[in-house]
């Protein structure tokens, strides 16, 4: 997928190739996501991917402290169109559930009588500190029962736990798949080697407004956006099938860095994670570990 050109990030170039060669195609899928597809049907040793993207982003209006008593009541046919009544009811990984009203129980998230964003950011804060990040527990298909019955997870998981909840609130909210650009100062909880996921609330006076819940944070600057849906089963980074040895392996690169400091070819293939090759039982969740990272 292509990164998106709105708000204030704007797409500047986009480059992809694969190796083999193979022609690609492009479409717009209903949530307006930029998406390119090919087939490579001679036989081939390796398939790689390789992506380059330049985005300018600038500073988006500041935010108030609050939103008005007044917000909830926006929420009607005056304000919300088709679109948000897509990002309002359950989805493949965001929907109701035992584990889920348990935790809104436990953690006292009944539908909340203040404004919308004081509320949003106080689920961001409760589901990062309820919640440990932590690489391997859950799978790139697991519902938000794992998470939440582990109390552990990764950004995807949070993304779901937040949309979920909003969602049950009458908040329209969305999946974001993208990057982070992390900053030594900034002590971010993912890693700056893999994608990202968020979630955006939409909220009527101010638009869609982005909550990192992973790392407790109101998505700006750092966060570069790919990709937006209902959850990750509409916006994965990749998606595909191919016909072969099962002794595959699969590695996954992601830098981002300055545009004064562009990406080298070679630097790209330095810091690729190659997976080990994994035998038995354990091999399919392996790879789909490898894939949600």
């Amino acid at each position: 997928m292509q990164p998106r050109s709105e708000s204030h990030q704007a797409l500047r170039n986009f480059q992809i190739a694969t190796h083999p060669h193979a022609q690609l195609y492009a479409y717009t899928d209903n949530f307006g996501n930029a998406t390119y597809h090919f087939n490579v049907l001679r036989e081939h040793a390796e398939l790689r991917i390789e992506v380059q993207s330049v985005v300018e982003i600038n500073p988006a209006p500041p935010l108030p402290e609050a939103a008005d008593s007044l917000e909830w009541q926006r929420y009607n046919n005056l304000n919300l169109t088709a679109e948000h009544y897509d990002f309002l009811g359950p989805s493949t990984f965001a929907g109701p559930s035992d584990a889920l009203r348990a935790f809104m129980a436990a953690q006292q998230l009944d539908k909340p009588e203040g404004d919308t964003f004081t509320a949003l950011k106080r689920l961001s804060s409760i589901i990062y500190t309820a919640l440990d990040y932590e690489v391997g527990v859950t799978q790139v298909h697991s519902p938000i029962e794992h998470p939440l019955e582990a109390g552990r997870g990764v950004c995807q998981d949070f993304a779901h736990i937040m949309i979920a909840v909003a969602r049950s609130w009458g908040i329209p909210m969305r999946y974001v798949s993208g990057y982070l650009y992390h900053r030594r100062q900034d002590k971010d909880r993912s890693g700056n080697d893999a994608t990202h996921a968020w979630a955006e609330a939409y909220l009527p006076s101010f638009g869609w407004v982005g909550f990192d819940p992973t790392n407790n944070i109101i998505a700006g600057e750092r966060h570069i956006r790919v990709a937006a849906g209902r959850d990750y089963a509409d916006v994965p980074p990749a998606r595909g099938t191919f016909k072969g040895d099962a002794a595959s392996e699969l590695a996954v690169a992601v830098n981002v860095e300055p545009t004064s400091a562009p990406i080298r070819h070679e630097e790209f293939l330095r810091v690729a994670r190659p997976m080990s090759t994994p035998s038995g039982k354990t091999a399919a969740a392996e790879r789909q570990q490898q894939q949600q990272q």
